[in-house]
């Protein structure tokens, strides 16, 4: 084992300790036990009710003590039947991996496995960097469900989180949509996951250029295909900023956060947890570290190196580069994720947890003026899931990925009967507008060029 990784286990078991002893010390200092929706129990500190009470106070109930906070829509109406009907939400018996801090640590410590087989394409950008794209190619599974009715597979696009980690739980998600009928692809950021940095430029944090590129390519690749996404963690990020610069013509038809963040300024300023913040900040360290000498022209290495933290990192990263400085404040002017969320035009569904030891309690960390206000933007909150975990007993994937599939296959079908309320609609408007008009025929005669005229006005106001 190379010395960094003695150093991240040694880390991640002082996480691990930490997680076990957790519920022991709250019982300690005593708890109290508070009626939870449908009758069951949770228990809670003694200071008061959980974050997750507080902050769902007249929000509509679901299976398993979660809550969905959204405005009120006819799509908020179908996705709460769905959930309210998901197997993946009901409640199950506390284990051992009920802890918020071993929920998380599962997901992004423990060995990936055999997990999928990938077949890789790298994207050459329009200023010669590199992306890559992993196509999930198999295994197989037999009786493959197709989720779209005219047949071809749906692409599900899925972002990392921004560190470039490839985690347990985003490969049980791409397995878990092969089976249901999905065509997976992951897609790798410059320098990330063995992806070459051909020029010595990263991806700031919410800057969406690269995914523009790798979506237009994807739809070229399955022009007819329709294209969800899913996004993890801080990789939330550059979905949301894709969403909102594009708006509707993202080509996207659904997408969905797992544990994102979404105060990103706050939450670089305020700093993690000590065992996170080092972790993260030795893997950005391990993962650059091969690009050491790339990029010594572009910022001060031996600072970039030696940073304390993630918000030095990424400040010495993207702000004092030798040929372009900028300020901090100039910085997230650019990169933040909500900055232009008001023109997203795609549903986007949040699974967060209350006892993220990542992100924080919800009512820091979740701005809730967003889902109140925005017909999009719906929140799924629950009690226990840690950051990114939201894992079950094994076999079973982690209960996230059932839910963002299911609530896919609420938004085809909601979708799909729109369309056909509309197309019953045009119909019909167009058969009482052929007996106005045969009527009216009747009662005098229209001279060939008033008709040819009528034509094409209507077809102007058409195609305007």
């Amino acid at each position: 084992m190379p010395p960094w990784g003695a150093a991240l286990a040694l880390l991640l078991a002082a996480l691990a300790l930490l997680g076990l002893l957790a519920p022991r010390l709250r019982r300690a200092v005593g708890a109290r036990t508070l009626p939870g929706p449908r009758g069951r129990d949770h228990e809670e500190e003694v200071d008061g009710r959980g974050a997750a009470d507080e902050f769902s106070d007249g929000r509509e109930p679901l299976p398993g003590g979660c809550r969905l906070i959204c405005k009120p829509s006819a799509l908020a109406q179908c996705l709460l039947s769905a959930l309210r009907h998901s197997a993946a939400l009901e409640p199950r018996p506390r284990s051992w991996l009920s802890g918020p801090h071993l929920q998380t640590l599962c997901h992004f410590v423990l060995p990936v496995g055999p997990g999928p087989e990938l077949a890789r394409e790298y994207l050459q950008l329009a200023d010669d960097g590199l992306v890559a794209l992993d196509w999930v190619v198999g295994p197989c599974p037999r009786g493959r469900r197709v989720t779209n009715a005219g047949g071809l597979p749906a692409v599900l696009l899925v972002i990392p989180n921004a560190w470039g980690r490839l985690t347990r739980n985003v490969l049980g998600l791409c397995l878990l949509a092969l089976e249901r009928g999905y065509y997976p692809v992951i897609f790798h950021r410059r320098g990330h996951h063995g992806c070459p940095l051909v020029s010595p430029r990263l991806q700031p944090f919410g800057d969406p250029s690269d995914l523009k590129e790798a979506v237009t390519y994807i739809r070229f690749r399955h022009p007819a295909a329709p294209l969800f996404a899913v996004s993890e963690g801080s990789g939330s990020a550059l979905l949301l900023s894709y969403l909102g610069e594009c708006g509707s013509s993202s080509y996207v038809t659904g997408a969905a956060c797992i544990s994102p963040v979404l105060r990103c300024r706050e939450w670089f300023e305020a700093g993690l947890p000590w065992p996170y913040e080092r972790g993260f900040l030795l893997h950005q360290k391990i993962t650059l570290s091969r690009y050491a000498s790339a990029l010594q022209d572009t910022v001060d290495t031996h600072k970039l190196f030696r940073s304390r933290s993630l918000r030095e990192f990424e400040e010495t990263l993207f702000c004092h580069t030798k040929s372009f400085p900028i300020s901090w404040d100039t910085y997230w002017d650019h990169n933040d994720p909500l900055r232009d969320v008001d023109e997203a035009a795609v549903p986007v569904l949040c699974i967060c947890s209350a006892d993220d030891p990542v992100c924080g309690p919800p009512d820091h960390f979740l701005p809730t003026e967003l889902f109140h206000s925005n017909p999009y933007f719906f929140l799924l909150l629950s009690h226990h899931g840690g950051h990114c975990g939201f894992l079950r007993q094994e076999p079973l994937p982690a209960w996230s990925h059932e839910v963002i599939l299911e609530y896919f296959r609420a938004l085809t079908e909601f979708f799909r009967t729109e369309e056909r309320m509309k197309g019953l609609s045009r119909r019909r408007a167009s058969f009482l507008g052929g007996r106005r008009r045969w009527g009216t025929l009747q009662k005098r005669e229209v001279s060939p060029s008033s008709h040819l005229e009528e034509i094409f006005s209507w077809k102007r106001s058409y195609t305007r």
